[in-house]
C-alpha cells in the first residue's frame, strides 16, 4: 500500500499538539517547584501555535483522509479554534487557583492537552471508531482531573461517580456502534448514510443502535435524565476542572451529535429528532427549576449547563442548516459564557475559601465594581438578555425550532428560559443591593484581570456585532 505524505497535511494541528504534550511531559519532570511557570508557558505557546497551524491548514473545501476516518472540513478548523482559545483562557484562570492553593503542578496542564488532542480528534472523526477513540482520550483525561486534588474526598467522591457513570455511557455508545456496524457493515459516517439511504429506515436493529448512541451523547452533554454526574462533578472537583468540564468539551460534544446523527444518521432524521425534542424539553425543564434551590454557585451553575444543554439539542434537533448554525453559534456562545464565570468564582477564591457559595457574592459591587460589572455580564448573557450575546444565541435557537413549525417547543423554551432568569438575577440582586459578609480585598494577577476583563467584555461586545461569530458558524455548514 503506498503512503502518501501529503494526507499528513490536514492532521497537523492533532501532530503538533500530541508532540508538544510529550515534549512538556518529559520536560516537567525535570523542572523543580519554582520552575513549574515554564510548563504553563509551553502548554500557552503550545495552544497558539495549534490555532496557527489550524488556521494555515483550512480551507472551504473538506478533505478526508486515513481511509475515511478522518474529516477536516470548515465546521472542524472553526470548532478547534475555539477549543483552543477557551481552553487557554481556562488555563490562565487556572494557574490563579492552582498558586493560591499550593497545587500547581505539570499533571494539570498535561492532562488538560491529552483532553484537547480527544476534543480534536472528536471534531475531525469521520467513523465511529476515531469519535469512540476520541472521546475516550477526552473522558480518561477529565476523570484524572477530577481527582486532581489528593487530598479532597468530595473530588475523590465525584472523579469516582464520574468514572463509573461514564463508564456505563461509554459502554452504551460501544454497544449501539455494535449494532449500527451489525446493521449496515460499515464504521465510516458517509459508508452508513449511504447503507441507511440504500435499506430504508424500517431497520429495527438501526433504530436500536440509534437508541444507544443517543443515550451515550446525552451523558456526554450532560442532558436529562443522563444528568447525574454533573452537579456532583460541578461541586466536588477542583474549580478550574469544573470550569473545563463545563466549557470546551461542550464544543466536542456539539461535533460529536453533528458527526453521528447529522453525517451518519440523516436518514434516520424522524427518529432522532423525537428522542431528542424529550431530552431538550426535560433538560431545559428540570436544569432551570433545580438550580432555584441550590445555594452553592458551582451547582447551581450544573444545572444552568443542563438547561443550556437543552437549548444546544433544540438546533440539532430543527435538521436544517439554520438549526445547526444555531446550534454551534450556541455551543460556542456557552464555552465563552462557562469559562467566564468560573473564572470570576477563581478570582474572588483563596487558599482555603473557594467563594462557591452565593453568599459570598453579597456585596460584591462594593468590593470590586469592575468584576461585579463582568459578573452581571455573565449572568445577563445566560438569562439571554439584550444586548449581551447570549439573547441572540437564544434567539437564533429559537427561529431554527419555529422555521420547522415546532413552534409548541418553542414557546416551552421561552418558558423555561423565563423561569431561569429569576436564579441568574438573584446573583445580580446580591451583588450590587446586599451588603459585603467579607471584606478581604480583592487580590488576583494582573493577568487574570486582563483576561476576565476581556472575557467579560466580549459577552457585550458579541452582542453588538453577533455577525463576526455567526458568518464563522455560517460557512462552518456552509
Amino acid at each position: 500500500m503506498h503512503f502518501d505524505s501529503s494526507t499528513l497535511i490536514p492532521v497537523l494541528p492533532e501532530i503538533f499538539i500530541l508532540t508538544m504534550v510529550c515534549l512538556i511531559m518529559i520536560i516537567d519532570l525535570f523542572l523543580d517547584e519554582s520552575q513549574r511557570q515554564t510548563t504553563y508557558l509551553l502548554t500557552q505557546i503550545s495552544l497558539a501555535v495549534t490555532i496557527f497551524i489550524t488556521l494555515l491548514v483550512s480551507s472551504p473545501e473538506t478533505q478526508v483522509v486515513f481511509d475515511g476516518s478522518y474529516i477536516r472540513d470548515p465546521m472542524s478548523d472553526g470548532l478547534k479554534v475555539f477549543i483552543c482559545i477557551i481552553s487557554m483562557v481556562a488555563f490562565v484562570y487556572s494557574k490563579e487557583y492552582l498558586l493560591k492553593h499550593d497545587q500547581f503542578r505539570g499533571d494539570f496542564f498535561v492532562l488538560g492537552l491529552f483532553a484537547i488532542l480527544g476534543m480534536m480528534v472528536m471534531v475531525s472523526s469521520a467513523s465511529f471508531l476515531s469519535i469512540y477513540l476520541g472521546l475516550e482520550l477526552l473522558s480518561l483525561s477529565l476523570y484524572a482531573m477530577v481527582a486532581f486534588d489528593r487530598d479532597s474526598k468530595t473530588g475523590s467522591e465525584a472523579a469516582m461517580k464520574y468514572f463509573m457513570l461514564g463508564a456505563i455511557a461509554s459502554g452504551m455508545l460501544l454497544y449501539g456502534i455494535s449494532m449500527i456496524y451489525g446493521a449496515t457493515g460499515h464504521i465510516g459516517f458517509s459508508e452508513v448514510a449511504s447503507a441507511v439511504a440504500t435499506s430504508g429506515t424500517d431497520n429495527t436493529v438501526l433504530v436500536f443502535g440509534l437508541v444507544f448512541l443517543v443515550i451515550g451523547l446525552a451523558f456526554k452533554l450532560g442532558a436529562v435524565p443522563f444528568h447525574m454526574w454533573m452537579p456532583d462533578v460541578y461541586h466536588g472537583a477542583p474549580t478550574p476542572v469544573a470550569m473545563f468540564i463545563g466549557s470546551a468539551p461542550k464544543l466536542a460534544a456539539f461535533a460529536l451529535a453533528i458527526r453521528m446523527l447529522v453525517d451518519g444518521l440523516e436518514g434516520l432524521h424522524a427518529d432522532w429528532q423525537g428522542m431528542l425534542i424529550i431530552l431538550a424539553v426535560l433538560s431545559m425543564a428540570l436544569g432551570n427549576v433545580v438550580a432555584i434551590a441550590q445555594t452553592n454557585i458551582k451547582r447551581m451553575l450544573a444545572y444552568s449547563t443542563i438547561s443550556h444543554v437543552g437549548f444546544i439539542m433544540l438546533g440539532i434537533l430543527a435538521g436544517t442548516n439554520e438549526g445547526y448554525i444555531s446550534s454551534m453559534f450556541y455551543a460556542i456562545t456557552y464555552g465563552i459564557m462557562a469559562v467566564c464565570s468560573f473564572g470570576i468564582i477563581i478570582a474572588f477564591s483563596r487558599k482555603g475559601f473557594e467563594a462557591d457559595q452565593l453568599d459570598d457574592y453579597k456585596g460584591l459591587h462594593e468590593r470590586s465594581p469592575w468584576f461585579a460589572l463582568m459578573m452581571l455580564f455573565v449572568m445577563f448573557s445566560m438569562a439571554g438578555v439584550p444586548p449581551t450575546v447570549g439573547f441572540f444565541a437564544k434567539l437564533f435557537v429559537l427561529d431554527a425550532v419555529i422555521s420547522v413549525g415546532l413552534t409548541n417547543i418553542a414557546l416551552i423554551a421561552v418558558f423555561f428560559s423565563i423561569i431561569g432568569v429569576f436564579y441568574y438575577i438573584r446573583i445580580i440582586k446580591l451583588m450590587y443591593f446586599d451588603k459585603p459578609v467579607d471584606d478581604t480585598p480583592f487580590e488576583a494577577s494582573i493577568d487574570t484581570k486582563v483576561v476576565l476583563s476581556v472575557n467579560g467584555t466580549s459577552l457585550l461586545i458579541l452582542g453588538l456585532f453577533p455577525a463576526s461569530l455567526l458568518s464563522i458558524c455560517t460557512a462552518a455548514f456552509g
